[in-house]
């Protein structure tokens, strides 16, 4: 079985203890940042005070990040798709000419 590392990760006033994996670690560590700073951003600009709402919101905001990259990469990849037949067209009537 592949090595463990036991970390604490503090997000909202509370640490959480995990066990990952060695390669887990930079991005939850980077992650738990993300998270406290959109806390700290929601509480000022806001002026929301329960800690789930705001984490409610939090979760929410990425949530919706990672939507919005999964519809432009499938929009990025049907225009490839689009294009890639076009140029398809294009060579077959410069070779059948």
């Amino acid at each position: 079985m592949a090595e463990q590392l036991k970390i604490k990760l503090s997000i909202a006033n509370r640490v959480y203890p995990l066990t990952i994996a060695p390669s887990q670690e930079e991005g939850l560590r980077k992650a738990a940042k993300k998270i406290e700073a959109m806390i700290n951003q929601f509480e000022q600009n806001y002026s929301v005070r329960d800690k789930q709402d705001v984490l409610a919101m939090c979760a929410l905001q990425f949530a919706s990040q990672v939507e919005q990259k999964t519809i432009d990469k499938a929009n990025v990849s049907e225009e490839v798709e689009e294009k890639l037949v076009a140029l398809n067209q294009l060579l077959h009537e410069h070779i059948s000419a």
